[in-house]
């Protein structure tokens, strides 16, 4: 596997990170700034990088731990109300768009009442398709740390939809 330039790297993955940074809860006035101290921190070690390995999870491990760190930061702990995730709104029926919108909304709050350690690898896993052997070497736990965080985070997801949407009706 040949080894990409940092600058290619940021180019082509940096959407990838955002979208991850997203995906951990992230505020959005927060995501830009956290998206460029990621690729700080990814320069910083970019000689560690094994290129055999895939890229995407390695750099997801950056971008967890990036946002683990923003999250502890007292200031941060408050919960800002009347900050709606974002939505990609691609239907051209109206109403199709609004549920779609719901279904996305409703998606995105019960991953955030995922614990993130969980949250990272359902992410990693179910929506990136990573592969549990490749989650664990990019966040560094065991495998099966893995494969139970998964277990749980599906759970946990699952068991929050199930409320969120009790609670709609």
């Amino acid at each position: 596997m040949v080894r990409s330039d940092p600058g290619t790297v940021f180019a082509e993955h940096c959407d990838y990170v955002w979208n991850a940074l997203r995906r951990m809860g992230v505020p959005t006035a927060d995501r830009e700034d956290l998206t460029h101290d990621t690729f700080v921190a990814v320069f910083k070690h970019w000689q560690a990088y094994d290129a055999e390995r895939p890229l995407r999870p390695w750099l997801f491990g950056f971008a967890l731990r990036v946002a683990s760190d923003h999250r502890r930061l007292a200031r941060h702990r408050v919960e800002l109300k009347g900050e709606a995730p974002e939505v990609a709104d691609q239907e051209p029926n109206a109403v199709e768009r609004l549920v779609q919108k719901e279904r996305e909304s409703l998606a995105h709050v019960a991953l955030q009442s995922v614990e993130l350690s969980r949250r990272a690898v359902f992410i990693l896993h179910e929506l990136d398709g990573t592969t549990l052997p490749e989650i664990a070497a990019a966040l560094g736990i065991p495998l099966g740390t893995a494969s139970s965080r998964l277990r749980l985070a599906r759970e946990d997801f699952a068991a929050a939809v199930r409320r969120l949407a009790s609670r709609q009706r």
